[in-house]
């Protein structure tokens, strides 16, 4: 049931939030020296524009296609690390949520590897007149034949470094706001509690790991219709403050912050309402919605 649950939020979450973030991956790699959108609006329209609404959400197979793995990864191993852990304190919570966000980053990376290199193919193009990649698994196979597990595996290191810390805030900071909110199944405020706390925890990880995520995404992108240009983590953080600025670690925050409050507030609400249905069925109803913590699952930042 909780599996069930965490597909149907999750895909909730990510037909509501990945318009956003290619926005966020556009704005995060394009070139300092000729970039070609002004902001996040401007990044919008020109994408609407030049490549119509379906451009906003190429990728997304690779998302859709994860979530089932990522959702029980993440439920068996926030859940098993709770109980291992005993009393449910802040630091539990984040601990449990840095074992799943850790340890969900076998599939999180490659996912998000063909994620970014479906979104970057044919920029500014309403019909790309050469396609490198049919879809996103199609993606991955090249990638696997021309690079092999290290390819596909392309910025693990920076999908650890985001993930770990950036799971753990995320379970903290609901676990916060869901004790300070009061979330009782009879409260008939439970709704808007719900998304006020499931929102509020995604767009407080995203801050708090956001500046690896750029160079996670540079790194994938890395050698897209050309050479590469960055030899490691250490090179492109280098190159990156060289040419750019410390400015450079904030590109993208607005879409990624504008797509972070509904995405996890929608995949919270959905999970939560439907284990709510669900166990009031079983045992005539929820008591609490804190109880449902530890089976709610963050959304792929």
């Amino acid at each position: 049931m909780d599996f069930v649950a965490g597909c149907i939020g999750g895909a909730a979450g990510v037909l509501v939030g990945h318009p956003f973030d290619t926005v966020k991956v556009r704005l995060q790699v394009q070139s300092v020296d000729k970039p070609l959108y002004r902001g996040t609006y401007h990044c919008f329209q020109s994408i609407i524009r030049q490549e119509s609404m379906s451009g906003l959400y190429k990728g997304i197979g690779s998302p859709m296609m994860g979530l089932t793995f990522i959702n029980a990864i993440v439920f068996g191993v926030q859940g098993n690390a709770m109980r291992m852990l005993g009393a449910d304190t802040p630091l539990h919570q984040f601990l449990a949520g840095a074992a799943a966000g850790l340890i969900q980053t076998v599939i999180c990376c490659p996912m998000e590897l063909a994620k970014t290199r479906m979104q970057m193919q044919g920029t500014g193009e309403k019909s790309a007149s050469r396609k490198l990649y049919r879809n996103s698994l199609d993606c991955l196979v090249r990638i696997y034949r021309k690079e092999g597990v290290r390819g596909i595996n392309r910025g693990m290191v920076t999908t650890i470094i985001r993930e770990t810390p950036g799971f753990g805030i995320y379970f903290l900071a609901y676990d916060t706001l869901t004790r300070a909110l009061g979330c009782d199944a009879d409260d008939g405020y439970i709704i808007p509690k719900l998304l006020l706390a499931g929102g509020m925890s995604g767009m407080a990880s995203w801050i708090s790991t956001y500046p690896v995520d750029v160079i996670k995404s540079r790194l994938q992108a890395d050698g897209v219709g050309g050479a590469n240009r960055y030899d490691g983590i250490v090179d492109c953080v280098r190159q990156s403050l060289r040419r750019e600025g410390w400015r450079v670690f904030t590109r993208g925050l607005t879409s990624t912050l504008l797509r972070a409050f509904p995405v996890n507030a929608t995949t919270f609400a959905t999970v939560t309402l439907f284990l709510m249905y669900m166990r009031e069925e079983e045992d005539d109803g929820v008591k609490d919605c804190e109880s449902l913590q530890t089976n709610l699952q963050p959304s792929s930042l």
